[in-house]
């Protein structure tokens, strides 16, 4: 008996650190998508204290959003196919992927520290990854992450962990925040047309369903 095998493929959530000196440091796949995920945004408008009513619906840019989830990473499947790198270091890779977006290179380090010794006065501190936070094909954002908590949850003998849950925030990065001239900004306003498109289609088929329903108004 044949088994229909043509199901639609399931895509994987991913967190994205460009860094053009080590490009493959930080390309996290999710192995498993979080079943959740929160998205929190905040209006940015314009200060009413100047008491200019025409001011009060005036927004200076796009809201201020959070997104919050929690990474699930486990060893399990890797160790019973026998793979090497799970043997050694359990998912010690992968967790050490997330916590670069947030350290500085440590060649960086180590030349910053040169030039102090050396005298310099003024060090430009490193720069993080670029980071993209992708969410399906229409959810490709820049971010920030905020803050970041691990709970390794079982290890091996060598007590290298076999099981964590990562619990990330991350601050989307808007054209409020970023220069002309970062990708960034163009990704961010893709997005923000895309969401303009997805709310245009809810609007006509709200609307298409008012008017198909029993949505009359009476004029006598």
């Amino acid at each position: 008996m044949s088994t229909y095998t043509n199901g639609p493929r399931l895509l994987k959530g991913a967190i994205v650190g460009i860094d053009l000196f080590n490009p493959l440091a930080s390309v996290i796949v999710f192995q498993y998508n979080p079943d959740t995920l929160t998205r929190t945004l905040q209006p940015q408008g314009m200060s009413s204290q100047s008491g200019d009513r025409d001011e009060a619906m005036r927004l200076k840019g796009a809201p201020i959003e959070t997104i919050r989830i929690d990474v699930e990473i486990d060893a399990t499947d890797q160790l019973e196919a026998g793979d090497s790198t799970a043997l050694s270091f359990g998912i010690y890779p992968q967790l050490s992927q997330l916590e670069m977006l947030i350290y500085p290179k440590s060649a960086l380090v180590v030349a910053n520290t040169v030039l102090l010794a050396a005298g310099t006065i003024e060090i430009i501190p490193p720069m993080a990854p670029f980071t993209l936070f992708i969410w399906g094909l229409k959810r490709v954002l820049p971010v920030r992450l905020t803050d970041f908590s691990i709970t390794e949850e079982a290890h091996d003998p060598q007590l290298n962990p076999l099981r964590a849950k990562a619990s990330l925030g991350l601050r989307v990065l808007s054209y409020n925040d970023l220069s002309l001239t970062n990708p960034g900004y163009h990704l961010f306003l893709t997005h923000q047309i895309v969401k303009e498109t997805m709310a245009t289609i809810a609007s006509v088929n709200t609307i298409g369903a008012v008017l198909g329903g029993n949505a009359g108004i009476s004029l006598t």
